[in-house]
């Protein structure tokens, strides 16, 4: 059963051709931003041996370079194949499931820098739990407060490392 009915179309398709060229030019900006970021730092030798920017830069141009062979590799072999077809790497149902999974990551990441990590672990569990496990309200509050709580006592209190809070945290006091 999709966790987003109707919210994707039907023959919602993510070929794997346009994947291995979306790949490719993700990683080969990647690589691009490191060799450009590490000539701030020198990319040559100078009398102590390499300079800061030297292994970074040459990392950064073997992640360019590698990608620019993936993405020949992907057009070579979209040459090759049977003209119309479509080699599918992702379906409407198996998008639904992805963004099941990584829409609540996404929002905990958000709720973290806007609440502090002890409150958003706590809504984030509340949430998946309820939506996705379809467990009782108090029971999801149970085990999100719960776990909020205890990660709280582990860090703050026994080992003494202080986590990202945010304002509940401050209100209390807990700071």
């Amino acid at each position: 059963m999709p966790m987003f009915p109707g919210r994707l179309p039907a023959g919602f398709v993510i070929t794997r051709f346009a994947m291995e060229v979306a790949t490719a030019l993700v990683t080969a900006g990647i690589g691009a931003v490191v060799a450009l970021g590490s000539l701030e730092y020198g990319t040559g030798w100078d009398d102590a041996g390499p300079q800061a920017g030297y292994f970074p830069f040459y990392i950064g141009l073997f992640i360019v370079l590698a990608s620019l062979g993936t993405l020949t590799q992907a057009v070579l072999h979209q040459r090759g194949r049977q003209r119309g077809s479509r080699e599918v790497f992702l379906n409407a149902e198996q998008a639904g499931r992805v963004l099941a999974f990584g829409l609540p990551m996404v929002a905990f990441v958000v709720a973290t820098v806007l609440l502090g990590l002890y409150v958003a672990t706590a809504l984030y569990l509340f949430g998946v739990m309820v939506v996705q496990g379809k467990y009782r309200a108090w029971q999801a509050a149970a085990v999100g407060g719960g776990t909020a709580v205890f990660f709280f006592v582990l860090f703050e209190i026994w080992f003494q490392v202080p986590i990202l809070k945010g304002p509940l945290e401050a209100w209390l006091g807990l700071h």
